[in-house]
């Protein structure tokens, strides 16, 4: 299918950004939170650009429909899209409320297709992540023993030191599988800091969890929170090889440039790349890319 060129990367405002490489067609594929997720930033719901060169992107296709997904969200946020079992599996998080500090419900849902372009459907039996908690930006982890993982946040709003959590699903990612485990908070990262809000003062933010694991089998997780430079991007690392951890913060975040809900994805040429929304400012926010490296301890920029 050709790509048609219409817009660089440089233009197009997203936050929350989710690539996947396509080797049989040889292009891009870009997921990501359109303005800030609500109603009006996303009339359509959630949609998909196409590059040959991560420079220059197509016009935007619809991949989930608002009349498909829930009708009633007034946030669409955070999609990733994943290959799992022969079939594509969109992941996102929805909102319902029109007060992002005083939302009425959040959790993550599965939707399903036979194509990255979708269209996809409701696969999961509606919320995916437990009933009551503000839960968001899900992610999908398989672990070596081919057990899928939903990871996930627990947001501050609700617990105000935020929260990493993992929830083991069945295999046909519908259900849940088991007990939600408790990753770690944010205040066990040191470069994680204190906010301020509408809400009072000191709490801490957990955002956009990805895992990576490296050539020598050990489990990196990035994820996002609030310190000295805005919105940054760390790293933890699981003692264990497992998601059960436990998970080990570094001291610095790897990031720290006012950006963040990173995530991690080889390209064509076998390289591999983080990319992440930066700045973290409403309307500046665009898709920046980075070569990293795996290191003994971790990932680093190059």
């Amino acid at each position: 299918m050709p790509v048609i060129n219409v817009t660089t990367i440089t233009d197009i405002q997203i936050r929350d950004p989710f690539i996947v490489a396509d080797p049989a067609d040889k292009i891009y594929r870009l997921y990501g939170t359109s303005g800030f997720g609500g109603a009006r930033d996303a009339p359509h719901g959630f949609v998909v650009r196409k590059s040959r060169d991560l420079k220059h992107w197509s016009e935007p296709q619809v991949v989930l429909s608002r009349i498909i997904g829930p009708q009633e969200a007034d946030f669409y946020w955070a999609p990733e899209v994943h290959h799992y079992a022969g079939r594509w599996y969109l992941i996102a998080t929805f909102g319902h409320g029109v007060s992002v500090l005083k939302p009425r419900a959040r959790y993550c849902s599965i939707y399903v297709s036979d194509s990255p372009d979708g269209p996809f459907v409701s696969h999961s039996d509606g919320p995916i992540t437990p009933l009551g908690w503000l839960a968001i930006d899900g992610t999908l982890h398989v672990d070596a023993t081919g057990q899928p993982w939903l990871i996930f946040c627990r947001e501050w709003v609700q617990t105000r030191n935020g929260e990493v959590h993992a929830i083991p699903l069945d295999p046909q990612l519908r259900r849940t599988a088991g007990e939600t485990q408790l990753l770690f908070r944010a205040s066990e990262a040191p470069w994680s800091r204190q906010q301020k809000s509408e809400l009072g003062e000191g709490y801490r933010v957990t955002d956009g969890p990805w895992l990576h694991r490296n050539a020598k089998g050990k489990l990196f997780m990035l994820w996002s929170s609030f310190g000295t430079g805005g919105y940054l991007t760390g790293v933890a690392r699981s003692a264990s090889g497992d998601i059960s951890g436990p998970w080990e913060q570094t001291d610095e975040p790897l990031f720290a440039q006012d950006g963040g809900h990173a995530m991690i994805f080889r390209t064509l040429e076998n390289k591999l790349v983080m990319t992440l929304h930066a700045p973290n400012q409403p309307g500046g926010e665009r898709a920046r890319l980075r070569v990293v490296k795996e290191t003994a301890d971790g990932l680093a920029l190059v």
